[in-house]
């Protein structure tokens, strides 16, 4: 399906549980982005994938924290990625490099673990999104004390993501007059009510690894952003799961990345922070 089909199909997957009205307004939430697996022989999606190097324009300075190099963690190819997300990204926005402090891993450096205990883990310094012009982006080595991952390419399989039950992009839904207290006060578990045989809509991103799209928080919280900005306001970039290198946190955790949605379509990812969500 294309995302014009996928969406039509949708809303009425939607309509059968909520009606016309209340649907059309919440498949508006939806946003475009994709399931991303490891991909078998010819279905990497470009060069998506999770480790391996990075793949950055000549010249381009490797990012830091306080002095420390962060590491490489994934990179995403938004030339095959971008039929699927319309009018979202520049055209020729080429690749994402994602990087993070890597202060867990059994590679990390000491120093980043003990750096990581003097900093929030959404600190806007440690974690990075730069991006690289597809024809002008090499393989770069990583400098000393950088976590380097074996590389694992990604399929990405499109879809629409949903908000998280508790995020506030529910807040902004109208569910109509009938809607009685109970449900304005959770609107996120009032739809998820009525949504019976939700992972059976057409379009589920089923995967804990997932491009663009929205997040998903496990521990029911929120992005927390930068000096108490509205999560409304910004876009998901990519989730990513624990790897068999890489994890997130003592107990577990999934990183994600966050834009400003005015600084995404202008093509800034300089302002791209982590969100990450720690249990």
């Amino acid at each position: 399906m294309d995302p014009a089909a996928t969406l039509t199909a949708l809303r009425s997957f939607c309509a059968e549980r909520l009606g016309a009205e209340l649907a059309a307004r919440c498949v508006d939430l939806a946003r475009p982005g994709f399931s991303l697996t490891k991909a078998g022989g010819g279905e990497a999606a470009g060069h998506s994938r999770f480790g391996g190097r990075a793949l950055l324009e000549p010249g381009t300075p490797w990012p830091t924290c306080a002095g420390l190099p962060l590491s490489l963690l994934a990179v995403l190819d938004t030339d095959a990625l971008a039929p699927w997300l319309g009018d979202l990204l520049p055209a020729g926005t080429g690749l994402l490099n994602f990087f993070a402090l890597d202060s867990d891993s059994p590679q990390c450096d000491p120093a980043a673990a003990a750096l990581s205990l003097a900093l929030h883990s959404d600190d806007p310094q440690v974690g990075k999104v730069i991006a690289a012009r597809s024809g002008q982006a090499v393989e770069t080595p990583p400098p000393a004390r950088s976590s380097v991952f074996a590389p694992v390419a990604w399929a990405a399989s499109p879809g629409f993501a949903f908000p998280d039950t508790w995020d506030p992009a529910w807040d902004t839904l109208d569910l109509g007059p009938e809607a009685d207290h109970m449900a304005r006060a959770m609107p996120g578990m009032h739809i998820e009510g009525l949504l019976t045989e939700w992972s059976q809509r057409p379009g589920a991103l089923d995967s804990e690894d997932i491009a663009f799209g929205r997040p998903g928080f496990p521990t029911g919280s929120s992005p927390v952003l930068p000096s108490g900005d509205d999560p409304n306001l910004y876009h998901h970039l990519l989730q990513l799961s624990g790897q068999d290198e890489w994890y997130l946190g003592g107990d577990g955790g999934w990183m994600h990345w966050s834009i400003p949605t005015e600084a995404l379509r202008a093509g800034d990812f300089s302002r791209a922070v982590p969100t990450p969500d720690i249990w």
